[in-house]
């Protein structure tokens, strides 16, 4: 039988850690294939990011109808869109209904604290979420989407995302989700290392493998926790960088 097949609408890291990388090595491992459209080319190591060359919002649209006239999209991951055109031209395609299972990954500044996003673009995130079977924020990009919609709290926030909010705790391992009225949380083990290098990456990466592969939303959330957990405690000890190193995606 064919694999299922999920997109990632996201940034290159040279250093393999983080973005497409990321997103393409969590796909095969969790069993999907992976398909990508790059929105910005990005000169990155484990120590931050030093150049950032965004790909032209019509040319990410060309990406985009290369591989959905062709492949069955089973499942879509945006990561770093990078400025205001690309957010715009993605969620026309989001509007449209053309990315199926969308999973909403607000990234805005790495794990290094370089920004990601273009200052003033935070606003367009805003009508993508809408569209998004999951979003997923870390704590420090929840604030940020709060205060550019001018809301007072995550309760608020979660009125924008129709489907599943997963504000992931990062630090304390435990994440907060939201679904339809209702806050829960995840609870989990913080593993010490300073390996944390695409994390947030991996996790929304394999929510969206999960959706890919017909798995309801809270089960592929639930999937996702672990599978960053196992790969986070795999490379604890790693010493790939001058800096924090990224969290595993060997297949063996």
């Amino acid at each position: 039988m064919n694999p299922p097949i999920a997109l990632s609408l996201a940034g290159s890291d040279a250093s393999g850690g983080a973005g497409i990388a990321a997103d393409l090595t969590t796909f095969a491992a969790l069993g999907v294939h992976g398909t990508a459209v790059i929105t910005a080319v990005t000169a990155q190591n484990t120590v931050g990011v030093q150049g950032i060359h965004p790909i032209p919002a019509d040319f990410v649209a060309q990406q985009l109808d290369s591989v959905l006239n062709d492949l069955p999209v089973a499942a879509v991951k945006t990561g770093m869109l990078a400025n205001r055109d690309i957010i715009a031209a993605v969620g026309d395609y989001a509007a449209a209904g053309l990315l199926p299972n969308l999973v909403v990954d607000p990234v805005m500044v790495s794990s290094t604290g370089d920004r990601l996003l273009d200052a003033g673009a935070e606003s367009l995130y805003l009508e993508l979420l809408e569209h998004a079977v999951v979003v997923t924020p870390n704590a420090r990009e929840a604030p940020v989407l709060q205060k550019v919609a001018g809301l007072d709290g995550l309760g608020q926030l979660a009125r924008l995302c129709p489907g599943w909010l997963v504000v992931t705790g990062e630090a304390t391992a435990v994440d907060r989700l939201h679904h339809h009225g209702e806050w829960t949380e995840i609870a989990g083990e913080v593993v010490e290392t300073a390996n944390d290098h695409g994390t947030g990456c991996t996790f929304s990466s394999a929510v969206a493998a999960g959706l890919a592969a017909a798995m309801a939303p809270l089960d592929a959330i639930n999937q996702a926790k672990a599978f960053v957990r196992g790969r986070i405690e795999r490379s604890a000890e790693w010493q790939l960088g001058s800096g924090p190193g990224p969290v595993a995606h060997l297949l063996i």
